[in-house]
């Protein structure tokens, strides 16, 4: 029996921020669920991105939130 770790599929960068767009329609969290964070992107997706503020701080956090997924690192 196996006991090594299933690796996760691996997420892309430019799809994350593409993904991030459909905030200017009002679809916000749509990267962040993308990048396996559940809780947040549900947040995200009640509170419109923290009224915005969250959307755009957001810009500078995707490629972290992408490589933490692709790493296979656990986060809240």
């Amino acid at each position: 029996m196996s006991y090594e770790l299933e690796k996760r599929q691996e997420r892309s960068v430019a799809l994350a921020y593409m993904l991030w767009l459909p905030s200017f329609l009002g679809v916000f969290g749509l990267h962040r669920l993308y990048a396996g964070r559940w809780a947040s992107g549900l947040l995200w997706m009640f509170t419109g991105g923290l009224c915005g503020v969250g959307q755009f701080i957001d810009l500078l956090f995707i490629p972290r939130m992408v490589e933490d997924h692709n790493e296979g690192r656990d986060v809240w």
